[in-house]
């Protein structure tokens, strides 16, 4: 009943029990939470938590603020997704061919990813901020109000420190899948006549489509996680909720206000949400 190599079941038993106590349990104990008007209590405390259906979901899809951090996410995406894929894509290829100081630009890109958020925040509250370096050197250009307290210019910021910060994983992801491209096909294609920009579209693209689908759906899933990045550059959320987003309001409501039980609909939500957007950008990749 357990193969021939039972032995395995105990190497893998660690992972499996944190897998479990970690995700698996949460999870689906946030499904019991959502029907429920549940709240902490204190240890030990008998208090009652009457059952309610549907309602939290009914009151998430009704929330404007759920609206505003749902919109909030969307606008990250429309600008996180697009510019990681092609970012990381071009320079993928620029440091996989032989240039001067590769290793060198291959560790300075990857290094902001691995880089504390407290720290690289510093960074860009140093370039964005009221007195900021950017501001001074845009001088008239300038918004007023300033990025990171404008309501049209903060959710860009946000997604482009997100880009900035996490584009060495990407980096790094196409690289593996550039080792994978056959060098007969760019061989074949300079002796068509096609040039570098040719050869990049019509070999490297497809070549590398697995690993832009795993590119998308990870920033898809990402950008649907968003929380440390506004809590940190715009402290909570600001200005007028233009920033927040979903996570950041299920940690407001679910923490701060005690309403677990609505925080876990609106998380659930999003989970379904994502499950939706990652389906269609796999079969649409994949059909391509």
């Amino acid at each position: 009943m357990l193969g021939e190599q039972p032995i395995g079941y105990l190497f893998v038993a660690p992972f499996v029990i944190f897998l479990i106590a970690i995700y698996a349990y949460p999870f689906f104990y946030s499904i019991y939470m959502s029907f429920y008007d549940y709240f902490f209590a204190a240890p030990g405390a008998v208090v009652d938590r009457p059952f309610v259906g549907l309602a939290n979901y009914t009151r998430a899809v009704q929330d404007p603020l759920f609206h505003i951090a749902l919109r909030n996410v969307v606008i990250f995406l429309l600008i996180n997704v697009p510019v990681t894929v092609v970012v990381a894509m071009v320079l993928a290829t620029a440091l996989n061919a032989a240039i001067p100081l590769r290793s060198f630009f291959r560790a300075a890109y990857y290094v902001p990813y691995v880089t504390a958020s407290v720290a690289a925040v510093s960074i860009w509250l140093w370039l964005f901020g009221g007195p900021g370096l950017v501001n001074k050197v845009s001088g008239p250009l300038a918004p007023n109000p300033t990025w990171l307290v404008n309501a049209f210019w903060v959710m860009p910021i946000i997604a482009l420190y997100v880009t900035w910060k996490g584009l060495g994983l990407y980096i790094l992801l196409y690289l593996a899948a550039l080792q994978n491209i056959a060098k007969e096909l760019y061989e074949a294609a300079s002796v068509d006549g096609a040039g570098r920009i040719r050869s990049f579209l019509v070999v490297t693209v497809p070549g590398l489509r697995p690993a832009t689908l795993l590119v998308v759906i990870t920033s898809v899933i990402t950008g649907a996680n968003l929380f440390t990045e506004p809590y940190l550059l715009t402290g909570g959320g600001g200005p007028d909720n233009q920033s927040v987003s979903p996570v950041f309001l299920l940690y407001r409501q679910g923490i701060e206000q005690n309403h677990p039980g609505y925080a876990a609909a609106m998380g659930l939500l999003l989970v379904l949400g994502v499950l939706i957007v990652s389906a269609i950008n796999r079969f649409v990749l994949e059909r391509e």
